[in-house]
């Protein structure tokens, strides 16, 4: 259907031959939607064969080569004296059910929400779920899982990992079949599918029996530092590493149609303009997921995993496994629940015909002219047309681009947040509780804020593709130049053994050497990673390592307090030499700069995103706008998600000082160098971020957007020379703000 040219008449919109589609009176439920001035009554026409029927009502003369410019239906009087102004109209497609229900069962109070913002709600809620669950619990109780289970750390990453190898694997059909179909019940049984994942993932709690802890007293003394027998032979209990890698598999499929389909769903049922406000609003309900996952993970991580049983020992223990399924539990009902609405919506919102046709082509302009097969109405219905529809794509450079500038943007922010509490427990000798609220405290307000601004700049600027690809480059921009912030660093706290001699000397030719004169006699193993922080103001390794005999509890914070340590020097107003658990604490005045420039770093990354995923949307056909995303979130989980965390780890780790010893076998990074880990942390954010930036300039010069006279508002734009950035839409008199 060719789209109507725009002139400056009073409602927007002008033709160059007068159109009648004329019929009888529509049946009762098949009205239409009149738009324009219209006196408030629906016109008659034939549907086209897209379902979407448009008549014109035109006070001009017919063309006189027009044979059927005579109406076939008479007006009645009514409609006579009705004031018709230049108009479209339209009618939904015969016999489509447009009520929000399930089968027969359409009640009227259900279509309160069978609107757009209804839709928005409920899949602001599975995505909250979903980020919650995935990114939020997963992430928090992983380190318990390992411990109740005897699960190795690799064994921990390929449960992680099974997500993102569910929705590699789906992303193709769902998002090809899925786009061609009825689009809520894909979301339905997706959300359905996740809350099956998250309930089989709570399960191995209540199969297995008793978490018994193995008491630890004496250990970390000197004399008493014993280490706990190595366990070399697999437990059984590690078997269930399997259970976990199928939920997360579940999980993963069932987020696929989430952020493909419903992104596309979004986009259809709402004006143009509109479009990248919503979608960011639902990309700020997945970003605040996760935040609540670690707040409310946190709380059941203090419930042991026993509920109602009493235990001697602190969730600060080592041994201590707190209650990691509830959230699960939790998470699963209500995926269930909030499945059941989506299921009911149907595969069009009343009303959004009118968007449909509004709705101006800004795909890109294929030389061939191959991209006007993707506007044939029986396009990408059957297995045969997905080989022609990922050539399509695959011949579009600026969807290609932005995929790739996609990916790099991916690998940033997945290094970022697997390692940014590590950067900063690193670099301001923090816990890693308190590193973790720190980074919590920089994403929720720079990623969720960014990701609604994002959306919020397209909308209010009335951006065109073109310009949103260069809004995309000026974030990719600013952000890049934030990253040099990483130049700066705070010096490493001291650290017996490790980072300086125990009498305060360099170590020579920066080897390891943890035992001294004072700590010969202990014995100490380093099995016990037990830092603790002297009265001089040097960390020790353990207290074994700081020649600490005695412990007793503080009464008045309930601490523990490690005395006649003899390696560290003498209190000046106890007169004891002392040591407290845990690391010394930093007083770098750099802490301020640098977490200032951590959240313009993490503000302008995320500002980029949803402006990239509307650009996606926008230089694509209509048809293909699910496939397309779904094609897109493959590149960047393949070339972005997957590998970043291992490209910023693998590098990360080159800064560590100190390793784990676990039976022999190197384990984790007990201590890094910060100076190493800044210079790397720089190099990796300064490589993704130039070609994230040549990428956003490669799509913005290789985009040629459809011919001027196919948009509204192409003239005024060409004449004012603000075509390329502003999109001028065309007032509809009868047109209702959302």
């Amino acid at each position: 259907m060719a789209m109507p040219q725009n002139s400056t008449r009073e409602n927007g919109f002008c033709f160059a031959q007068p159109l009648d589609f004329s019929c009888p009176s529509p049946r009762p439920g098949e009205a239409g939607r009149t738009l324009g001035a219209v006196g408030g009554r629906d016109g008659c026409s034939t549907p086209p064969s897209n379902g979407i029927g448009i008549g014109i009502a035109s006070s001009g003369a017919a063309s006189p080569s027009d044979s059927c410019a005579e109406p076939l239906c008479t007006p009645t009087p009514a409609e006579e004296e009705t004031p018709f102004e230049e108009g479209i109209k339209y009618v939904s497609a015969e016999g489509e059910e447009l009520a929000c229900g399930w089968g027969g069962f359409t009640p009227g109070c259900l279509q309160l929400c069978n609107t757009s913002k209804g839709v928005l709600f409920f899949l602001c809620m599975a995505s909250f779920l979903q980020g919650m669950t995935v990114n939020g619990f997963i992430n928090t109780v992983i380190t318990s899982i390992e411990r109740r289970f005897d699960l190795r750390s690799y064994q921990s990453g390929l449960i992680a990992s099974s997500y993102d190898i569910a929705a590699c694997v789906c992303l193709t059909f769902v998002s090809y079949f899925g786009g061609n179909g009825h689009k809520p019940r894909w979301l339905g049984w997706g959300v359905l599918v996740m809350a099956l994942g998250s309930l089989l993932f709570a399960l191995p709690h209540f199969t297995t029996g008793r978490y018994e802890a193995r008491s630890a007293a004496g250990v970390g003394v000197c004399g008493g530092n014993q280490s706990l027998p190595c366990s070399q032979a697999a437990s059984s209990l590690s078997s269930y590493r399997f259970v976990f890698m199928l939920g997360q598999f579940l999980h993963g499929m069932g987020a696929t149609p989430l952020y493909t389909l419903g992104v596309t769903y979004l986009d259809e049922n709402v004006k143009t303009n509109y479009s990248p406000v919503y979608i960011a609003v639902f990309y700020t309900a997945a970003i605040l997921g996760p935040a609540a996952g670690y707040l409310v993970g946190g709380m059941f991580l203090n419930i042991y995993t026993e509920i109602g049983r009493e235990i001697d020992i602190a969730p600060e223990n080592t041994l201590w496994v707190g209650a990691w399924w509830i959230g699960f539990l939790g998470a699963g009902a209500a995926s269930l629940l909030i499945s059941i609405p989506i299921l009911g919506y149907p595969q069009r919102l009343p009303g959004s015909q009118r968007y449909i046709v509004m709705r101006v082509s800004e795909a890109h302009q294929l030389k061939d002219g191959s991209h006007k097969k993707a506007s044939d109405p029986d396009f990408g219905k059957t297995v045969k047309d997905l080989p022609r529809s990922v050539l399509l794509l695959l011949k579009n450079p600026t969807f290609i681009f932005l995929c790739l500038a996609g990916a790099t943007e991916a690998t940033l922010i997945a290094g970022m947040s697997t390692f940014g509490p590590k950067f900063l427990e690193s670099q301001f000798s923090l816990s890693a509780s308190e590193a973790a609220t720190f980074f919590g405290y920089l994403v929720v307000p720079a990623g969720g804020g960014g990701t609604f601004l994002g959306g919020f700049l397209v909308n209010k600027f009335k951006l065109r593709c073109s310009g949103i690809i260069k809004l995309c480059l000026l974030c990719t921009v600013s952000s890049l130049l934030a990253i040099f912030i990483f130049f700066i660093h705070c010096p490493n706290m001291p650290m017996a053994g490790v980072t300086q001699m125990y009498n305060g000397s360099a170590l020579p030719g920066g080897h390891l050497n943890l035992t001294a004169a004072c700590n010969a006699q202990c014995g100490c193993l380093q099995d016990t990673y037990s830092p603790v922080c002297g009265a001089d103001g040097i960390t020790y390794y353990s207290p074994c390592h700081a020649g600490c005999r005695t412990v007793y509890e503080n009464i008045r914070n309930g601490k523990k307090v490690y005395r006649e340590c003899s390696c560290v020097d003498k209190a000046l107003l106890s007169g004891h030499s002392e040591a407290e658990p845990g690391k010394c604490t930093s007083s770098c005045a750099k802490r301020p700069l640098l977490l200032f420039f951590m959240f313009v770093v993490i503000l302008f990354t995320f500002l980029s995103s949803i402006p990239a995923l509307t650009a996606t949307l926008r230089c694509v056909s209509d048809r293909q706008r699910s496939f397309a995303l779904g094609i897109q979130w493959i590149v960047v989980r393949t070339l972005g998600g997957i590998p970043g965390p291992i490209a910023f780890g693998s590098m990360i780790d080159k800064s560590c000082l100190l390793w784990q010893d676990q039976c022999g076998e190197q384990g984790s990074c007990y201590v890094y160098q910060n100076l190493a880990m800044s210079r790397y942390t720089l190099v990796a954010g300064l490589v993704y971020k130039v070609l994230g930036t040549t990428f956003f300039v490669v799509a913005c010069l290789l985009y040629k957007p459809p011919p001027p006279e196919s948009a509204p508002g192409s003239s005024d734009a060409s004449e004012n020379g603000t075509s390329d950035l502003q999109e001028h839409k065309p007032s509809l008199a009868a047109e209702e703000d959302i």
